[in-house]
């Protein structure tokens, strides 16, 4: 045995970048290659790799510390430094979920001949999660791979021991794009052609288009630019369905601004979101299916209940997980909220954060809008949508009355739910908005 010290290697044209997550503990045994810490720079996240394999003795670095190439981030009890060196691989840029009214447009597949790839039955991908080896592939690959969406873990290198290659990346879009990955995650032929012929897809248009006018030039935030992936991946490999609905919170508008009466000294505030909190865990125990993840031909139940938020930020929105929201009251629920939202306005949302999402709501409530197609986050299932809630004239039987109305928008892979679950879910969550109490059944 042998005790080695863990670098970080060659990060770029970074002077320095702060530890944002540490993926690994004094004790643990990890291989070569394994990712061990999470850096982040104005412009991109990455995950710093063991060189060794090997029981991790000491760490060096802590959360929100600065590092840069040469910096020393472990002590390594390495079995056989020589035999399990590996060459130090180029971190690997990780992204966060977002939420988003509208999906980015499809960027057209680039050219090659097929190649296998992957097969689409693994887990969805989560670039956030901790990985148990890095997939083997250049800078400029990972880069290639970012900018057009495409997560490596998912494809299968044809390089020489596994490494993935740009045709790599390229036929995997081109099955994406035709259909292929998703009709052979469904047990279905590939669709025909791989060229994305089947979609009927145009080269994306090459427009000057200072000829017409002035124009300014301005770079997407790094969130933008990183969610970018996620989202184009969700808008084409998920047939998506979205239902409305609208739910009377009359009743329930009232009990909040009395609770919030109430608890002002207290320095405690309810926001509307943290009652459908609650409400929408009752509507997923009610309709398990909401609350799961596809699996190749498996449909994966969970029996936790966490609740991601799509959070505002300068930079675009993030989401914030809650954590086993059903076992919280409404008052731990709204100050966790407050303090993860706080967290994602300052930019130090960790990956843990962000991770382990069952079902997710998207609300701007507080800005507008009556009602959108909110995109699911992957590997969920569904996405609810929150509109800005207003009065309106509802007929009680006998004349109309003003009542307090919230726009519902429901979005669901349809290959997990029909339209008939998803309409049942909708009214079940506008019935329990409507009576508080149901939320005790």
């Amino acid at each position: 045995m042998a005790l080695i010290e863990i670098k970080v290697p060659d990060i770029g044209d970074f002077e320095s970048v702060a530890v944002i997550e540490l993926m690994v503990k004094p004790g643990d045994t990890v291989k070569a290659e394994q990712s061990l810490i999470t850096v982040e720079s104005d412009k991109a996240s990455m995950e710093i790799p063991a060189s060794h394999g090997g029981v991790v003795k000491e760490l060096k670095v802590k959360i929100g510390d600065k590092v840069k190439q040469g910096s020393v981030v472990l002590l390594l009890d390495a079995a056989d430094a020589g035999a399990s060196a590996a060459p130090a691989a180029a971190p690997a840029a990780t992204t966060a979920p977002v939420a988003a009214a509208s999906a980015p447009a499809p960027v057209s597949a680039p050219a090659a001949a097929p190649a296998p790839v992957a097969s689409a039955s693994v887990p969805a991908h989560d670039p956030t999660a901790p990985k148990g080896q890095l997939p083997h592939a250049s800078p400029s690959v990972r880069k290639f791979a970012r900018e057009i969406g495409v997560p490596l873990d998912e494809i299968k290198g044809s390089g020489p021991k596994g490494r993935i290659v740009d045709d790599d990346v390229k036929n995997f879009t081109k099955a994406v794009m035709s259909g292929a990955a998703r009709t052979q995650a469904m047990g279905a032929a590939p669709a025909a052609g791989g060229d994305g012929a089947g979609l009927g897809l145009l080269p994306w248009p090459k427009v000057d288009f200072a000829k017409f006018g002035p124009i300014e030039l301005k770079d997407l935030s790094r969130i933008k630019k990183i969610s970018g992936a996620n989202l184009h991946r969700n808008w084409v490999m998920i047939p998506h369905v979205t239902s409305y609905e609208d739910a009377d919170i009359t009743e329930l508008e009232a009990l909040r601004v009395q609770l919030n009466k109430e608890n002002e000294k207290a320095g405690i505030k309810f926001t509307m979101l943290a009652f459908v909190i609650k409400a929408a865990v009752a509507a997923l125990k009610k309709f398990p299916e909401f609350n799961a993840s596809l699996d190749g031909d498996q449909l994966v139940l969970k029996n936790y209940w966490n609740i991601g938020f799509a959070a505002d930020t300068p930079n675009g929105l993030v989401v914030p997980v809650l954590k086993n929201a059903d076992r919280k009251g409404l008052v731990e629920i709204s100050a966790e909220m407050a303090e993860l939202s706080k967290k994602a306005r300052d930019g130090k949302l960790g990956g843990a954060d962000m991770q382990g999402g069952t079902f997710s709501i998207s609300s701007l409530g507080g800005i507008g809008t009556t009602y959108f197609t909110p995109l699911i986050n992957a590997p969920e299932v569904a996405i609810l949508g929150l509109s800005k809630s207003a009065m309106k004239p509802v007929w009680d039987g006998k004349a109309f009355q003003p009542r307090l109305v919230m726009p519902l928008s429901l979005s669901y892979d349809h290959r997990v739910v029909d339209g008939a679950a998803g309409a049942r879910f909708n009214a079940y969550l506008a019935q329990v908005l409507g009576d508080f109490r149901r939320v005790m059944l």
